[in-house]
């Protein structure tokens, strides 16, 4: 490197101190043992290939079969699935790695043959998305959904802490709520999903109820400061919408800063596309929140240490390049060459794509 950056200075996150600044940010696979929905053997090595990110944020792991969207995604709400985790978290701790597990309920992104008794997903209001979701090794429509009964609602907070608790129970450094990305809690959220009327509907007050009920559940369970959570403001992703996210957001923000999350995780503008796709003020969720700032979406090494010179974010969340670089943050300390990721390999399989991109000394070796 011919100039310093804080991008591989060390960063206190509440209780644990990261070595760096690069976080490998959260990556579906569709990897893990059917029936059970259990992380696999592969998961451990996969993990454990990347743990010198600053911090590994898990893949997208449902609170329960309903919160289950897409084909072979673990879940963390019964014993099995708490021992396999347990498998990748100590791997991972091995390697002197810090993990967090996302904690995922998918709401009306799902399909009726993963739900129990082939019943509707559920969601905000019953309102179907144009969108897509992988199931039987392909992709096919989402299904109708229906909407939740208020009475339902407490069950669904209660999800996500006994998620907490099982995953701290697996051996996790902490947890991330997934408020992202169209599903069920940026549905409550986003008023082209939410038509409620209810306690839950209506004005940005009732329709970010849910998200900072749950928050403050899992925070209750896990402790703030290892309690992060994900937003995406106006990404359209799972056709996802809202008339006017920044008061909406700054909302959020205000009330996740009240609970004292330990970090911030923000998707900057589509996810996986452009980040301009709409106006908005991501220096004002910075302004507001008290914890640390992730930022996240189409960031390479020059954008990285542009944004944490200006102080625009405290870390910085790296999606596809740890796919295909499991020692990334070495190649960029070394500026050395970064592997392709094979997009065709990304959701299920097995080794392939998964577990086999080598690493650096390995390319080099390879080269000679």
């Amino acid at each position: 490197m011919s100039s310093p950056t804080k991008l591989f200075e060390p960063f206190k996150l509440g209780p644990i101190t990261l070595p760096n600044r690069l976080v490998m940010a959260p990556l579906t696979r569709n990897r893990a043992v059917p029936p059970g929905m259990v992380p696999s053997p592969l998961a451990v090595d996969y993990y454990g290939q990347r743990a010198s990110a600053g911090l590994l944020i898990t893949e997208a792991t449902q609170v329960s079969q309903q919160g289950q969207g897409y084909q072979d995604t673990p879940g963390i709400y019964y014993k099995e699935q708490v021992a396999g985790w347990r498998k990748v978290t100590d791997r991972v701790h091995e390697k002197g790695g810090r993990i967090f597990l996302q904690l995922w309920h998918v709401g009306r992104i799902s399909h009726t043959s993963l739900q129990a008794n082939g019943g509707a997903p559920v969601a905000p209001s019953a309102v179907r998305a144009k969108g897509k979701t992988f199931v039987g090794g392909t992709f096919a429509d989402v299904s109708e959904p229906r909407a939740l009964e208020l009475s339902e609602i407490p069950g669904i907070i209660d999800s996500f802490r006994r998620g907490t608790a099982n995953a701290l129970e697996a051996g996790f450094d902490g947890v991330e709520i997934h408020g992202a990305n169209g599903y069920l809690l940026e549905q409550f959220a986003k008023d082209g999903t939410n038509k409620r009327t209810d306690a839950y509907g209506g004005g940005i007050e009732n329709r970010a109820k849910l998200m900072l009920e749950v928050a403050n559940a899992v925070t209750a369970e896990a402790g703030a400061n290892r309690t992060g959570i994900r937003i995406s403001p106006v990404t359209p992703a799972n056709d996802i919408s809202d008339s006017n996210p920044q008061p909406l957001f700054d909302h959020i923000v205000d009330g996740l800063s009240a609970l004292k999350l330990v970090y911030l995780h923000v998707v900057e503008g589509a996810t996986g596309g452009p980040r301009d796709i709409a106006p908005f003020d991501y220096a004002s969720l910075r302004k507001r929140f008290g914890g640390a700032y992730m930022a996240n979406n189409g960031y390479d090494f020059e954008l990285a240490n542009k944004v944490l010179a200006a102080n625009a974010a405290d870390l910085i969340a790296f999606g596809k390049p740890f796919i295909s670089n499991p020692d990334l943050v070495e190649r960029l300390k070394s500026d050395a060459p970064l592997n392709e990721w094979d997009k065709a390999t990304f959701y299920g399989g097995g080794a392939k794509g998964y577990t086999d991109y080598p690493a650096l000394g390995e390319t080099l070796q390879a080269a000679q």
